[in-house]
């Protein structure tokens, strides 16, 4: 399997391989049902012990004769018959193990062989009969010639012993091969060679002696268990389409005229009235649907129950602890826990109710959530008959609200709501002008600041040279100017003269250049 876990405690049809065998085992009342433990023995003995059989540690392994030489060590000395099961064939049926024991018994026989007719016996040891039909040895393929190669029936390591004649072979046995192991089929040609009665029983179902050594043996045990059980349901009345896609526990029962869309999953010890409805995509975990009840698509149900004729889904999950009564309703992206959903009452869509009783013909808004966990405990929210919870609430637990009252939309619920009363608890509105387009300006500018980015290109604006300020004269100076000032202005106005420009008159040639 190339798993820490024992290969016994893999998982197939809904249950380990061991708990298959034990279970095939039990409606024969054997007088002791035995299992010889080694790999993560303390594991697989607390299964074994739960189901009701004894264990014993076999320590060293060294093969299946070993193996049931330790077994010898607690079988009653009052023991006659003894049947020997490996613990990874989940796919044997009871019937099948009392046949073996009936044909034992009829033909007075030492040891019986169930075997199997396969289409490909590859890697079986085979089956070979003499004359009268007995079996006149097993031979492993390595060993087997090319005529023992072409016989179909195999060997499924499934025996049936009379006591009394096994023990001096098994005590006989020495581990004469590569792996030093002491190997039961070794006990049954010893059994051969002291003209001992050997005997063969064909299951009527080859897949039953299949094993489980690789993920593809466990796939394809896998497979058949859920096949097997759908066949089941299908007979008692139940219309599964595309069974070959539901995955069925074997301990699920299902009432006449349900019907179970594509991609189903019920597990556990699930239980469907009459006259149900499963939508695709659905899991349904130790679940109780009463008559008419529907699961809408892609929803999760566990440990829970839907009443009659009530509606959930599609996307809900209803956590365990959840008791949905009839006529009720949970839409979609509802998540529930320990929740009593009462008659008639909705919770349409996109809430969460925990802790909390929902009395009949109460609506609760979209959106609306019991706040049940005050980081130590959980509280209780109950809420009456024919109350309306607005949407985008919080129920504050513990609180509880009145048959008939209102709680308006957005509320935050912290203290009790009397019956009929109308229970608002928000903030008054508040409108702040312009406030949206300045948090975006300052938004921008933040952004412009971050370290890494360059900032915007700006242009600088022209600076303007600040104008002088007019000289004051003193009114003396005014009323008399001096020559001085007078020539100093006779002076500026000079410049502008000087200022006009004179025609450029072209340069003549020298008389000596025209020459």
């Amino acid at each position: 399997m190339r798993s820490e876990l024992a290969k016994v405690l893999h998982r197939a049809g809904g249950r380990p391989l061991i708990e298959h065998v034990i279970r095939a085992c039990q409606p024969l009342k054997p007088a002791q049902l035995l299992v010889v433990v080694g790999h993560q023995a303390e594991e697989v003995s607390t299964l074994a012990e739960f189901l009701g059989a004894e264990t014993i540690v076999q320590q060293p392994q060294r093969g299946t004769g070993h193996a049931m030489q330790v077994a010898r060590r607690a079988i009653r000395k009052s023991a006659k018959l003894a049947v020997v099961v490996p613990g990874d064939a989940p796919l044997l049926r009871k019937e099948t193990l009392a046949a073996l024991i009936d044909a034992h018994r009829r033909g007075e026989a030492a040891a019986t062989i169930l075997s199997a007719e396969l289409e490909d016996p590859t890697d079986y040891g085979r089956i070979v009969r003499d004359s009268e039909g007995r079996v006149q040895a097993i031979v492993e393929e390595k060993a087997a010639t090319p005529e023992q190669r072409a016989i179909r029936e195999v060997n499924s390591s499934i025996y049936c012993f009379t006591l009394a004649k096994l023990w001096p072979c098994l005590a006989a046995l020495r581990p004469e091969n590569a792996h030093r192991e002491l190997y039961l089929t070794d006990a049954i040609a010893m059994l051969r060679r002291r003209n001992e009665r050997v005997l063969a029983l064909v299951a009527a179902d080859a897949r039953e002696i299949l094993g489980c050594n690789t993920r593809m043996h466990l796939a394809a045990v896998d497979r058949i268990f859920r096949a097997r059980k759908a066949a089941e349901l299908m007979d008692s009345g139940v219309t599964i389409y595309l069974p070959e896609s539901a995955v069925i526990d074997p301990e699920v029962t299902a009432g006449p005229d349900t019907l179970i869309e594509p991609g189903v999953q019920l597990l556990g010890k699930t239980r469907i009235g009459a006259r149900c409805t499963v939508r695709t995509g659905s899991v349904l975990q130790d679940a109780r649907l009463d008559d008419d009840a529907v699961v809408g698509a892609h929803s999760i149900l566990v440990s829970c129950r839907v009443g009659p004729k009530a509606q959930v889904g599609p996307f809900s999950r209803l956590r365990p602890g959840t008791d949905v009564r009839a006529g009720a309703h949970v839409g979609s992206f509802v998540e529930t826990k320990k929740a009593i959903i009462r008659e008639g009452a909705k919770v349409p869509h996109l809430s969460y109710i925990g802790d909390a009783s929902i009395g009949r013909e109460s609506n609760i808004g979209a959106g609306t959530i019991t706040c049940n966990y005050d980081g130590v405990e959980k509280h209780q929210t109950t809420i009456g008959n024919r109350v309306f919870i607005g949407s985008d609430t919080a129920l504050v637990a513990p609180v509880r609200v009145g048959d008939g009252a209102y709680v308006a939309a957005g509320s935050t619920i912290t203290d009790n709501v009397p019956a009929d009363a109308l229970a608002i608890a928000r903030g008054r509105q508040v409108n702040k002008p312009a406030w949206a387009k300045a948090r975006r300006a300052a938004l921008a500018r933040a952004k412009s600041r971050r370290p890494g980015r360059k900032p915007p290109l700006r242009r600088r604006p022209r600076r303007r040279k600040p104008r002088r300020a007019p000289r004051r004269v003193p009114r003396a100076r005014l009323a008399k100017p001096s020559k001085r000032r007078a020539k100093s202005k006779s002076l500026k106005r000079s410049p502008r003269k000087s200022q006009r420009r004179k025609p450029v008159r072209p340069r003549r040639k020298s008389k000596s250049r025209r020459r």
